[in-house]
C-alpha cells in the first residue's frame, strides 16, 4: 500500500516540478499583481478622460430595459431592470490595456531578445535530411535490387 502512495505522490511531485507548472504559477501571481496596476490606471487615468465627456465612474452608465426605473441613494436598482453597459465598457478597457501592456512591454521585447540570441548562435551545418522524393527513389532502387537478385543485370519477368 505504501508503494502505491509513493508512486502517486511521486507522480504528483513530478507534475508539480515540471517547468510549465511552475511557470504557470509564477504567471498567475504576477498576473494578479499586474491586475491591480491596470485597474489603477483605468480608474486614475482612463476614467477621468472618459469623465471629461460624462461621468468619471463608468459603472454609473446604464440603460433602463424595463421601466419605470428608479435607483436608491446607493445606486442600486429599486424598480425596473437596468443594463449596466458602463461596467462592460470599463472591463473592456481594462482588458485592452492589459493586453497592450503585456504585448508591448513583455512579449515584444522577449521575442526581439530571442531573435537576437538565435542570430548569434552559429547555424548547424549538419547533413541535410533527404527530401521525400530522394527517399522514394532510394526505396525504388532497393526494391529493384531485391527483385534482380545478386549478380543479375535484368529485372525478372513478373509471374
Amino acid at each position: 500500500m505504501s508503494e502505491k502512495r509513493t508512486g502517486i505522490l511521486g507522480g504528483f511531485k513530478a507534475f508539480l516540478m515540471r517547468g510549465n507548472v511552475v511557470d504557470l504559477a509564477v504567471a498567475v501571481v504576477i498576473g494578479a499583481a499586474f491586475t491591480n496596476i491596470v485597474n489603477s490606471v483605468v480608474k486614475g487615468v482612463i476614467n477621468p478622460i472618459v469623465g471629461a465627456f460624462g461621468t468619471t465612474d463608468l459603472d454609473r452608465y446604464a440603460a433602463c430595459l424595463k421601466g419605470p426605473c428608479e435607483k436608491n441613494a446607493a445606486g442600486e436598482a429599486t424598480q425596473g431592470v437596468y443594463i449596466q453597459w458602463g461596467s462592460v465598457v470599463s472591463a473592456s478597457l481594462t482588458f485592452l490595456i492589459t493586453a497592450a501592456v503585456v504585448y508591448f512591454l513583455m512579449l515584444l521585447p522577449m521575442k526581439r531578445w530571442q531573435d537576437r540570441q538565435a542570430a548569434r548562435r552559429p547555424a548547424e551545418n549538419g547533413p541535410a535530411e533527404p527530401t521525400e522524393i530522394e527517399l522514394l527513389a532510394q526505396i525504388r532502387d532497393t526494391l529493384i535490387e531485391q527483385r534482380r537478385g545478386p549478380g543479375t543485370d535484368s529485372v525478372p519477368a513478373p509471374r
